[in-house]
């Protein structure tokens, strides 16, 4: 870990990455991309430590107030959160300020700021995002070993429903030849209809890999699963999508799932709702 001062906060679409790097060590990372330049160990931890200031200017320039999300280029509870507390900060920063909030995370360490979530959802909306890929608890702990297991995150999820606090699961990757079955879609499906998400995101059964998390993904198939590098080279090469031979079956599976149980599965759909604030809540700032 190190610090760093950082020049601006807000993304164009006001989100906001408040470390840079990643010690969850989930095998299929785009984060560790070499188009994202990184100039330090992906482990290695570089913490934004003004971000609280700027993120205070940031908010208090704007005209009209918004949703502020966490980017998805790192996970704003990682294990040094608990003693650095830098989302917490920034979370009572936008609920003083009387802006929204959407976190996306694996971590039940955002247990720890329903007061915050939900202060913030009174006054403006707080929604979370949370990712779940593998139902099998074995099988995540491979592929998602730095980080607490699905159903972990399912019993968050359940806990943030019953604190008021609306959630969102993203359901991706899905890897080929290793979580591409309907018995681990039907399993993640059940936790998200028992948990009472608003929607699913699914942008299709598959995984993206470039020049940097393709290496990273290939050694750890090497490990851990012995012989399935060589199919993946011999049926992808160096393809930047890698669709499963069951996306149709899985598809048609999510879709219908998702509309008997009334769970949104559009993406449009659902960063539309991320993106939007209560009409009762903007008219309330007009006066």
């Amino acid at each position: 870990m190190h610090n760093i001062r950082a020049k601006t906060l807000l993304s164009a679409q006001n989100g906001m990455n408040l470390y840079r790097g990643c010690t969850h060590g989930c095998i299929y990372c785009d984060s560790r991309s070499e188009c994202y330049g990184f100039d330090h160990a992906f482990e290695d931890i570089a913490v934004k430590e003004n971000a609280p200031q700027l993120l205070t200017q940031a908010l208090r320039s704007k005209r009209k107030r918004c949703m502020i999300g966490t980017g998805s280029m790192c996970d704003p509870y990682m294990p040094l959160e608990r003693e650095l507390c830098l989302t917490r900060r920034c979370l009572e920063i936008i609920d003083s300020e009387g802006f929204g909030a959407a976190l996306i995370t694996k971590s039940d360490l955002v247990l720890r700021d329903i007061d915050l979530l939900q202060s913030i959802h009174r006054k403006a909306k707080a929604v979370v995002q949370m990712t779940l890929t593998t139902y099998d608890e074995g099988l995540c702990r491979i592929i998602e070993p730095g980080v607490c297991t699905t159903k972990r995150r399912y019993e968050a999820l359940c806990a943030l429903r019953d604190a008021g606090i609306p959630t969102v699961v993203w359901l991706s990757p899905i890897l080929p030849y290793i979580n591409d079955t309907k018995e681990n879609l039907a399993g993640i499906l059940r936790y998200c209809i028992r948990a009472g998400v608003k929607g699913v995101l699914c942008f299709g059964m598959g995984v993206t890999l470039r020049e940097g998390n393709r290496e990273y993904f290939y050694a750890a198939l090497d490990r851990s699963f012995p012989g399935l590098r060589e199919r993946y080279e011999q049926d992808y090469g160096l393809a930047y999508e890698l669709t499963s031979l069951n996306h149709g079956e899985l598809m048609r599976l999510f879709h219908a799932v998702c509309e008997k149980y009334g769970m949104m599965h559009d993406p449009a759909e659902i960063f539309a709702y991320l993106r939007e604030l209560p009409e009762p809540y903007e008219q309330l700032t007009l006066f």
